[in-house]
């Protein structure tokens, strides 16, 4: 006969039955906090960060994720180049609309069903109450949870987040918004791939050179030169604050 454990194998706490399975209740716990934290970069698609890599940070929170610079974690894999791949992907997952991150956060029975309900009716993170989530047609368990993780948990306000839904309308696979180009440094996104997945997912194909196929030039540099200049005299329309722009077609 197989005999139960009483302890964490991890942290050494007293173990707890719920529905005939085990839990370590330890907030402190490294095996929980690992998972807690793997299950959040998975739900944003964090590639790169799995429990090895997790380990290797030596993250217990997941805050601490956002405060990582390329050089830590270069110096905790041990690659510039995984450092470089890993960190792009986290600024990347900044731009995510709340609809995405609250799923991540392993509020129980919290998923993407329940948020997109909450978009319907929310704005932001702080629309959330009792009234909403009856308006939103979540059910009595679903809507104690979330309100009972709004309450106790704050974690959520130090991450870099707007934490603002956004309407999800559907989309035909075949409509584009538009041809864009990015001239020049950003001011507004931390790099030049995280500004191209945001407006991948707002449906703008974005090329790396100026094509005769580009309707939009972005150019934060305030400087017009003669080829900016050429290009904006053949109709082709100049962004020159790429967040505001992103933002107003939300």
């Amino acid at each position: 006969m197989i005999k139960a454990p009483t302890n964490c194998p991890s942290c050494d706490s007293t173990l707890e039955w719920s529905n005939d399975l085990l839990y370590c209740r330890n907030p402190d716990c490294s095996a929980s906090s690992y998972k807690h934290i793997e299950h959040f970069a998975s739900t944003l698609k964090i590639k790169g960060m799995g429990p090895s890599t997790i380990e290797k940070l030596d993250l217990t929170s997941i805050t601490e994720i956002y405060t990582l610079s390329e050089e830590n974690i270069a110096d905790a894999l041990g690659s510039k180049r995984l450092a470089n791949k890993l960190f792009e992907e986290i600024q990347i997952s900044k731009m995510k609309s709340l609809n995405y991150v609250l799923p991540a956060f392993g509020i129980p029975l919290v998923g993407k069903t329940a948020s997109d309900k909450l978009s319907k009716v929310c704005l932001d993170i702080h629309d959330i109450n009792e009234d909403t989530c009856k308006e939103a047609g979540l059910g009595e368990k679903v809507t104690s949870n979330l309100l009972n993780w709004l309450e106790t948990e704050e974690e959520y306000l130090l991450l870099p987040f707007d934490l603002k839904f956004t309407k999800e309308e559907p989309k035909a696979s075949s409509e584009v918004r538009g041809v864009v180009c990015i001239s020049g440094k950003l001011n507004s996104y931390p790099t030049k791939q995280a500004a191209k997945a945001a407006l991948e997912e707002l449906g703008f194909i974005v090329k790396d050179s100026l094509t005769k196929d580009v309707t939009i030039l972005v150019n934060e540099s305030g400087k017009i030169t003669a080829k900016t200049q050429k290009a904006i005299d053949s109709g082709i329309v100049l962004v020159e604050d790429l967040r505001k722009f992103t933002g107003d077609i939300k």
